[in-house]
């Protein structure tokens, strides 16, 4: 109804596989036995023990424990915040690490309640100063010996971990990071790089995360901070993990944009766009089977692994990673999207070929998002229906609810030096080409090895990152800077062999919600540029009839807009009257029987566009009796309204539900009309 809305995207809530990267061996059988009967009371029993060893043990076995979800009240309930808080500054390094890393895992699997649990807890006191002595021993004389050295990096890494899943989820705790200058902490944590790549893209993702719509912050930003960030940005070390750093200072340089000088602007965001251009080159489905064929022979030549090369007990096993597909699902916007489970900082050792594949998939996951980023209005935007009413109407809805809308109406706009940049370095080009399936041989030497497996759903998720990509990209830039009629045409027969080239329609919600939006912003332009349409009458009630069984509510406020879109050009046109039919007894089907508002006030906003002028129109509304159907559904429509929409539906959406309501009575009467003529 109107310009579609880009959906920006959000970091991940906090990792859903959360692991310790160094935890104590494995304890004997009958320990873990007796663990698992009564694990939060004896476990935090032990934190008190005067043995280091046995202080370690425990926060190692909390780390285990907790990633079973149903264990984490009962360690709540026995203040188990409180009592792991103090061992972070414990004096042993190693009870520090397990200790925060048992933190981390609580972050990460409790969720919010468990991060707001922290907060109020005052956990950010202690995390802070144990971040801060980290930071002081990266460089000190007193530590010689290089592993303590890599001891208190490894201690730091949990530290900024925790930190990130910390202000993601709790409002307090990112207030607590704005006043306590652990910024600048944690950029000494990127500036590693060169020493500790993973330290360092723990810190970008955390810096990644703190700068997204967060003004308290970004009005402390200095030269030394953007310095440090553009350092990244510009280093060229080789390797998968130093193009997600990359990547990573990227997204926060785009989230701090606007503290940039003026004259080094314009500079920073082409290097921004360069950066993630390079990323988006990388050919996954060739880069991932030579990866997995390098790891081959290197453990076909490498001698047997000693008990001291054995991964540690909690670090993820080779099963473990091949359940990631199968991890919990975030929340986004009230409805469930799949988890950006990012592992790859717990693989086990010896695991750097499949750490490589991650990154990269990571990586190019992440610079799509960015993409989406920059595309995307400054306006809010809901995600269950983004779109804004089409109609003229200036009457307001009841209570008021339209006052304050206006400004939500404005078209999406792109600068023209970003535009420009995504132009010039082929970003439009080099996204489509990521919207295709992955290649099959790497889908296939994923699967067949257990740890790998997990990359089938990242390889995935970048495609579906790409299908929304492009959607964005579509709503944003003119059809001319895209390459014109051909290359839309192009770009609407590519969409149409990932929708129709199998059997039957992909049933992956995902997929379907991100390539379903993309098809419907391109025909929206194509049917603005006058091009003829490219799918056939068949193709589109296929397309209708899977979006209408599919749980997620935009599919099938987008399907329906594509059947309006498509019927409103086939109005124009001769001999179309029995196509027309069809699209309109579909989308009658869709207004009367769908079970959420939105979807229903959709199609009637499409009915209106399809049946609104043209011979061809007239006689198929006359055919389906679209009169009578209409007259029969508009006091149903309004009581619903009425009953459902107070608590069901944002503002937006129920002035964009009374517009339509108020456009069906001018359209029945249209209707009578065009009957009395």
């Amino acid at each position: 109804m109107g310009k579609s809305k880009t959906t920006k995207f959000k970091r991940p809530q906090f990792n859903a596989v959360g692991l310790p990267v160094n935890a104590v061996k494995e304890e004997d059988a009958e320990e873990e036995d007796h663990e698992d009967s009564c694990p939060a009371a004896e476990l935090l029993e032990k934190l008190q023990s005067p043995s280091a060893d046995v202080r370690e043990f425990a926060c190692a076995s909390i780390s285990r424990v907790v990633q079973q979800s149903q264990t984490i009240p009962g360690f709540l309930q026995r203040d188990a915040v409180r009592r792991l808080g103090p061992m972070l500054l414990d004096s042993s390094l190693a009870v520090r690490e397990t200790a925060t890393g048992a933190l981390r895992n609580l972050s990460a699997c409790g969720g919010q309640e468990a991060c707001e649990d922290m907060a109020k807890h005052d956990v950010m006191t202690p995390l802070t100063a144990l971040l801060r002595e980290c930071c002081a021993g990266f460089d000190s004389a007193v530590v010689t010996m290089t592993d303590q050295n890599n001891a208190v990096e490894n201690v730091a890494n949990e530290a900024v971990n925790l930190l990130w899943n910390l202000c993601e989820s709790s409002s307090q705790a990112l207030s607590m990071f704005n006043k306590s200058g652990l910024l600048d902490l944690v950029v000494h944590c990127l500036e590693r790089y060169s020493q500790n790549v993973e330290l360092a893209i723990s810190a970008a993702h955390c810096l990644q995360t703190v700068t997204e719509d967060n003004p308290e912050l970004l009005c402390s930003m200095n030269s030394a901070v953007l310095g440090a960030l553009e350092n990244v940005l510009l280093s060229s070390q080789p390797g998968m993990a130093h193009t997600l750093l990359r990547i990573l200072a990227a997204g926060t340089l785009w989230n701090t944009k606007g503290s940039l000088p003026a004259a080094r602007q314009a500079q920073t965001l082409n290097a921004v766009v360069v950066t993630l251009s390079q990323c988006l080159d990388l050919d996954a489905g060739g880069l991932i089977p030579e990866l997995r064929q390098t790891e081959e022979v290197r453990y076909r030549s490498a001698p047997p692994a000693t008990d001291e090369e054995q991964p540690a007990a909690g670090e993820l096993a080779e099963e473990e990673m091949a359940e990631e597909e199968g991890a919990p699902k975030e929340r986004r916007n009230g409805k469930a999207a799949p988890a950006d489970n990012d592992f790859s900082d717990f693989l086990p050792r010896g695991k750097e070929e499949l750490r490589e594949a991650t990154a990269l998939l990571t990586a190019q996951q992440t610079s799509l998002e960015i993409i989406v980023n920059m595309c995307c209005s400054d306006d809010p935007s809901d995600d269950e229906w983004e779109e804004e009413s089409s109609s003229d109407e200036s009457d307001m809805g009841p209570d008021g609810l339209c006052d304050g809308v206006s400004n939500l109406m404005s078209p999406l706009c792109l600068s023209a030096e970003i535009q420009g940049a995504l132009i010039n370095h082929n970003i439009p080009e080099k996204v489509l080409k990521k919207t295709g399936f992955p290649r099959q041989e790497a889908i296939n030497v994923c699967q067949n090895n257990p740890s790998w497996r997990g990359l089938t759903k990242r390889m995935q998720r970048v495609q579906s990152r790409a299908l929304t990509c492009l959607h964005s990209i579509l709503s944003t830039i003119d059809a001319e800077s895209l390459g014109g009629a051909a290359a839309l045409q192009e770009a609407a027969t590519h969409l149409s062999t990932l929708v129709f080239g199998a059997a039957e329609i992909p049933k992956d919600e995902e997929f379907l919600e991100a390539v379903i939006s993309a098809m419907r912003s391109l025909l929206q332009l194509i049917a603005s540029k006058n091009i003829p349409q490219c799918m056939t009458p068949q193709q589109l009630m296929s397309l209708s009839e899977a979006a209408t069984r599919c749980d997620v509510v935009s599919v099938r406020v987008n399907a329906v807009a594509i059947l309006g879109i498509t019927g409103s050009t086939l109005a124009k046109e001769r001999g179309t009257a029995e196509t027309l039919q069809m699209i309109g007894n579909a989308l009658l089907q869709v207004a009367t029987k769908d079970t959420d508002l939105v979807v229903n006030g959709e199609a009637l906003d499409a009915l209106f566009d399809v049946f609104a002028d043209g011979e061809e129109a007239e006689t198929a509304a006359k055919n389906i009796q679209l009169l009578p159907a209409l007259k029969a559904l508009q006091p149903v429509f309004k009581s619903k309204i009425r009953k459902e929409g107070r608590g069901k539906y944002s503002p937006q959406q129920l002035c964009v539900l009374d517009n339509v309501k108020v456009n069906l009575r001018r359209f029945i009467g249209y209707l009578e009309k065009a009957v009395k003529i």
